[in-house]
């Protein structure tokens, strides 16, 4: 659902910008919440993926 494709996409957006950050002033925790954010957001993009995928006609 392009709806979830979205969120997810927004997701790992946030999450690549929260772990730049937590580098960048050495914050580990600040880090690994971007990255688990960026993973959140890879499996929404999927979930969107499958159900669109089950949405379409099958070509049997």
């Amino acid at each position: 659902m392009a709806d979830l494709r979205t969120k997810g996409a927004t997701n790992k957006a946030k999450g690549q910008v929260e772990e730049g950050l937590g580098k960048l002033t050495g914050d580990r925790h600040e880090e690994a919440k971007g990255k688990v954010k960026q993973a959140e957001g890879s499996v929404q993009q999927s979930l969107g993926d499958l159900q669109d995928a089950a949405r379409r006609p099958s070509s049997r």
